[in-house]
């Protein structure tokens, strides 16, 4: 199945033994296909994400791109501004909810 667009995120794991602290940053994709958007541990039908949006995070760069579903929000910490990726899932997911796939 061909993908339609990739956005990276990232998960921030934290580990504390003794006594420090580490950050150990884990790189991960997210697939938009035609049938479902795919993460690193979870599928999302189509039909069952009904929104995306994204808000930045203070002045810096990056923020939370936020999937709204029929199973709740998801949120995925975002190093760049992912409305590209957004922009196709919302021109692809009109078409699927008109019935044109």
């Amino acid at each position: 199945m061909e993908c339609l667009a990739k956005q990276s995120y990232y998960k921030v794991k934290r580990v504390v033994t003794g006594l420090e602290q580490q950050n150990i940053v884990a790189d991960r994709v997210m697939y938009l296909y035609a049938d479902k958007i795919v993460t690193q541990h979870r599928q999302f039908p189509i039909r069952e994400v009904f929104d995306m949006s994204y808000r930045r995070l203070g002045g810096g760069e990056g923020g939370f791109l936020y999937l709204h579903t029929s199973k709740g929000v998801y949120s995925y910490t975002v190093h760049e501004d992912p409305q590209p990726f957004i922009r196709i899932f919302k021109d692809h997911s009109a078409k699927v909810w008109k019935g044109d796939k």
